[in-house]
């Protein structure tokens, strides 16, 4: 079998779930885990299955190799596509494999670490932003250099970036795709935790560890709460009805918990 045919054969995504984590991998190294159609493709079905999994509880999403979490779209790919006379691309991916992504999947509730090393630019960049907590190594790198080449970050970073940072910062960073190193990610508020390369997985465990402590439904409730208030008046989103809340407001946990602290023992969580 050929090089070429090896390549379109080899998946793109490795996957697998323990422990009640499911860890995704963009698993693209030799091109910077650069995504084509068919990591999206792949990558549509690995969200699909975690969100039906009521034994997953959290997320962690990474890249291999030690050179970058991902460089965004495969440019190469795109330039043959384009060739061809495929469609122009814009905002979103609706009707493109894979779809909705994880930048369009406004409803996943179960939280997402992003494991951050080396390269995050373009839509690596955007699918970071969407995750809910960023670990980055002292070397990462973060852009949305589309301006650059003719595009727009047309996978949310257009949109979520500004709501991420100051409105003029991110204006900097969007219009000159200037590179965000992790400490000015950090002091912005866009990454949680920076530490060397050789303490990543031990801070990644850290914040996993963390989070399944925590009750399931609590944190989908929170989670969905926090995302969908944002653009909403105080006062209306104290009146908003959320999904997640109805049920964990007459959950058997939102009873476990009180009677846990009350009689002086670790809670045992029953819902997902």
């Amino acid at each position: 079998m050929s090089e070429a045919a090896n390549e379109r054969r080899r998946r793109r995504v490795r996957y697998h779930k323990q422990d009640h984590v499911a860890y995704v991998t963009l698993d693209r190294p030799e091109v910077l885990n650069a995504m084509d159609l068919r990591m999206h493709e792949e990558l549509g079905v690995v969200w699909d299955d975690i969100d039906a999994d009521t034994d997953v509880r959290v997320v962690v999403l990474t890249g291999a190799g030690d050179r970058a979490f991902s460089v965004g779209q495969d440019l190469r790919e795109r330039a043959r596509l384009d060739g061809r006379g495929a469609s122009p691309t814009t905002f979103g991916s609706r009707g493109q494999p894979g779809w909705p992504r994880l930048t369009e999947r406004f409803d996943f509730s179960k939280p997402i670490v992003a494991r951050v090393n080396g390269f995050a630019l373009g839509g690596g960049f955007e699918l970071a932003l969407a995750c809910d907590i960023i670990v980055a190594s002292e070397d990462a790198i973060f852009a949305l250099p589309e301006a650059l080449l003719g595009l727009v970050p047309g996978a949310g970073g257009v949109f979520r970036l500004p709501r991420q940072i100051p409105l003029k910062t991110a204006m900097g960073y969007l219009l000159t795709g200037r590179r965000i190193t992790a400490q000015t990610a950090l002091h912005l508020g866009l990454v949680n935790d920076v530490v060397p390369a050789s303490q990543l997985d031990q801070c990644v465990a850290g914040w996993v560890h963390d989070l399944l402590k925590a009750a399931p439904l609590a944190v989908r409730a929170i989670k969905e709460a926090a995302r969908r208030s944002l653009d909403m008046p105080l006062e209306q989103a104290f009146a908003t009805c959320f999904g997640w809340e109805q049920r964990r407001m007459v959950s058997r946990d939102a009873v476990e918990g009180p009677r846990a602290f009350a009689e002086g023992r670790e809670p045992v969580w029953h819902d997902c």
